[in-house]
């Protein structure tokens, strides 16, 4: 296993946990109330949900895998901008922006293997 797989397996472990966590958690029910974007929780869950699963189908299908971290990559880059546009501290953005620079380097790193 390369250091992308490996990356890659982190990558959907952590979406699928956020994911299911987001369509069931209070406390995460809470955090998109003080995002001000209640009504798109469950759709983020389900994108998170389905990122994690076209990175693993990804293993046996390639194309899937480069569009899940696109995907995921944008999914992450709007979580940033809405930590900022509430004011949120750079502690708080952080794991937004990490999982942003991680599916963007996995995006490249997979477009250079097609």
């Amino acid at each position: 296993m390369t250091m992308i797989d490996l990356l890659l397996a982190f990558s959907a472990l952590s979406f699928l946990f956020f994911g299911v966590g987001c369509l069931t958690s209070p406390r995460l029910q809470l955090e998109f109330v003080r995002y001000g974007l209640a009504q798109y929780r469950i759709l983020t869950g389900w994108l998170q949900c389905l990122g994690a699963a076209g990175i693993t189908a990804g293993f046996f299908w390639a194309p899937l895998q480069l569009l899940s971290t696109a995907g995921l990559a944008v999914l992450m880059l709007l979580g940033v901008g809405v930590r900022i546009k509430i004011r949120d501290s750079v502690l708080q953005t952080l794991p937004a922006f990490g999982y942003c620079v991680l599916n963007t380097f996995l995006f490249f790193e997979l477009l250079k293997q097609l």
